[in-house]
């Protein structure tokens, strides 16, 4: 069998604890897609303990599901989903998607879309009716995806965040999910 006909295995999970080897995958696909194109807030990788107790950290929070693709086995993404505050009545019903990136190897295989897919299910089953992101300007493959899956951009900010001394402009999104 030829190897471009060879489809690789896509899974999309929601963890509350990682498995043997995880932590090492998701500090590994959060690096590549860094230096990539600046990930997820950080310009450059930070040192990998700081990585590693970033990621052990999120697990710890109670406002965060952590959602992480997997091609053949191997983490090569992640997003997030944070709930509001428990005191913020008024968002009771919005949720937000934040911190999304997809390893460069891992790109082109549809496994970023049905991340987020799944992120809008699981949203969904939370009893969420609105999710919320914001995307660099710089980071085009995200902006395209937001566009094809529905988000409606309302917003912009030409100053969103510097990266290497620079201003970089941002978007605002939101998506109703009833």
């Amino acid at each position: 069998m030829s190897e471009s006909l060879i489809k690789p295995t896509l899974l999309v999970e929601h963890v509350e604890k990682l498995k043997t080897g995880d932590l090492g995958d998701l500090c590994d696909a959060a690096e590549a897609a860094i230096l990539s194109d600046g990930g997820f807030g950080w310009v450059q990788p930070p040192p990998r303990d700081v990585m590693e107790r970033y990621w052990k950290g999120v697990l710890m929070v109670p406002e965060r599901m952590l959602l992480i693709g997997r091609l053949d086995g191997v983490i090569g993404g992640s997003l997030q989903l944070v709930r509001p505050a428990r005191n913020n009545e008024a968002q009771a019903k919005s949720i937000t998607l934040t911190t999304a990136f997809m390893a460069p190897w891992a790109r082109g295989h549809g496994l970023a879309r049905m991340l987020w897919r799944a992120a809008e299910d699981k949203a969904r089953e939370h009893g969420f009716e609105v999710i919320n992101l914001d995307v660099r300007e710089t980071q085009t493959a995200a902006l395209q995806l937001c566009e094809t899956m529905g988000y409606m951009q309302w917003g912009t900010h030409p100053r969103y965040a510097m990266v290497d001394g620079k201003p970089v402009a941002g978007r605002y999104y939101f998506k109703t999910l009833t």
